[in-house]
């Protein structure tokens, strides 16, 4: 599909998916929703072997575009309603599911859905002008976008409930401590920084990555035993790869691998 609120670019194995409404601080709108799933499934089945999603202009995403959600309830216009929300589940679970890095570069505020887009990401670089707030509290609404799986699993209960039930914003060194992002960086920097974070998944085994992500997120819902479990099979399935060969040969001859 052609994308008309979305960038996608490709430079060499990485891809940047950038959400392209910077007047409105990359609120989502129309088609946006499906634009980013189609943008991720373009990604899946080409050379990619890491996504970046980011936000053009001075924000990263403020969620959805409250005039129209306004119109969708005051219109009682439930069709609508479906559409958005099934679009933003399909994209979060198309994040998880994605066997590819996928990292939130976040580069100004991010809200409501926003925040919860760059929490379902794998790993979270932040501009130190980036903001996080679960704001869906100060519409009367829920919050979506799998956040309400997402953020306890990140920073606890206890702090899902505070975010979530204030709406109050936090800075990306507030974000920082309580483990929402990885990294905070100088706002000039962040592309850079983002560009060398994608550089060093990149050059590793993408079948290795795919079948850590896969472990790592099955170990949130999963216990002890059956994770020792996968993590067995997991690791003989790779020493039967060509990829196990060519990482332990390199190590033993002291050279980069070439995966």
């Amino acid at each position: 599909m052609g994308y008309d609120n979305i960038k996608l670019e490709r430079d060499g194995a990485i891809a940047t998916i950038t959400l392209n409404r910077p007047e409105k601080l990359n609120a989502f709108v129309g088609t946006m929703r499906e634009e980013i799933l189609a943008a991720l499934r373009d990604c899946e089945s080409d050379e990619t072997r890491v996504v970046v999603l980011t936000g053009a202009g001075a924000g990263f995403c403020s969620g959805a575009d409250v005039r129209f959600l306004a119109e969708v309830r005051n219109n009682n216009d439930g069709d609508s309603l479906d559409r958005v929300l099934t679009a933003a589940r399909n994209v979060v679970q198309k994040i998880r599911a994605l066997a590819k890095p996928v990292i939130a570069s976040v580069n100004g505020p991010t809200a409501g859905g926003g925040i919860n887009l760059a929490l379902a990401c794998d790993v979270r670089i932040a501009s130190e002008r980036a903001t996080f707030g679960e704001t869906f509290i100060r519409l009367g609404l829920h919050p979506d976008w799998g956040g309400t799986f997402f953020l306890p699993r990140l920073a606890g209960t206890a702090v899902a409930c505070e975010m979530m039930m204030s709406g109050d914003v936090i800075n990306a060194e507030e974000a920082l401590r309580l483990g929402l992002v990885n990294k905070v960086v100088a706002h000039d920097e962040l592309p850079e920084e983002t560009r060398k974070m994608a550089e060093r998944f990149a050059r590793n085994s993408p079948t290795i990555i795919a079948m850590i992500k896969k472990a790592v997120y099955a170990g949130v819902i999963s216990d002890f035993d059956t994770m020792l479990f996968h993590e067995t099979a997991n690791q003989k399935a790779a020493f039967a790869l060509e990829d196990s060969a060519e990482g332990l040969n390199a190590f033993l001859e002291k050279r980069p691998p070439r995966f």
